[in-house]
């Protein structure tokens, strides 16, 4: 039976793929804040998963329970890291932008650190991150959220190069969603907004596939290759 991690799974894609991955026979361990949201996927399958309350902006607490999810599942074959926040923040409050790198950065940094060096350790494992399109350029209402994904984009791209002596036996998935029916989406004027289950689906074709880079949806793909290439005259009218 393979075993999954997922930091953030009480809500959104996290919750969906933790869903998912139980229908999938696998055990998962799911990490959240919100104990109540979890109750909803342990009543489906309590036999095969694990809870543990977790803050990702409490940093000296994510590698104990990392390390005690794996005891206590017995090992760890993917670990898919689905803990993001951003806030519309056109004033530049910095409490706001604060909290969202907390988050963002230094959460993920030591989560994915810790799950590299259990990989390396035991010689194979599969790392996933909920990264953005948003990643790929600037943005003055949410600046921190964009700018806090590119972080991550070249982050993972940075891990791929530190483990490249084990080739595919460590795998290193970017997911870089577009709108998803979340409580993330909270924008105005949204278009493309794919249901949260499909996008499940298709992140994991990604991990079975061992992509390295994946919009959600597939459609996505063309608004990411707008944006690496429109000049920043345009998009800033954008």
């Amino acid at each position: 039976m393979k075993k999954a991690i997922i930091i953030g799974a009480t809500s959104g894609i996290g919750k969906s793929m933790a869903e998912l991955l139980l229908r999938e026979g696998y055990e998962v361990g799911v990490t959240g804040r919100r104990e109540e949201l979890f109750q909803s996927i342990q009543a489906q399958e309590i036999n095969r998963i694990v809870f543990k309350k977790i803050n990702v902006q409490d940093l000296s607490t994510l590698e104990p329970i990392c390390n005690e999810l794996v005891s206590q599942m017995g090992g760890l074959d993917l670990l898919i890291i689905s803990a993001g926040i951003g806030e519309e923040n056109k004033n530049l409050n910095f409490d706001i932008e604060n909290s969202v790198i907390k988050t963002n950065i230094q959460g993920f940094t030591c989560i994915a650190d810790w799950a590299m060096r259990y990989f390396k350790e035991q010689g194979y494992g599969h790392l996933v991150n909920i990264s953005s399109i948003a990643g790929l350029r600037g943005n003055g209402i949410a600046p921190s959220y964009n700018a806090t994904k590119a972080y991550q984009i070249n982050y993972l791209e940075g891990l791929r190069i530190n483990v490249k002596e084990f080739g595919s036996s460590i795998t290193i998935t970017d997911v870089r969603p577009g709108f998803v029916d979340t409580a993330m989406a909270k924008s105005e004027g949204l278009f493309w907004v794919a249901p949260v289950q499909k996008a499940a689906v298709q992140i994991f074709e990604a991990i079975k596939q061992k992509r390295k880079v994946v919009y959600i949806t597939k459609r996505w793909r063309l608004i990411g290759l707008f944006l690496s290439i429109v000049p920043f005259s345009i998009l800033k009218r954008v």
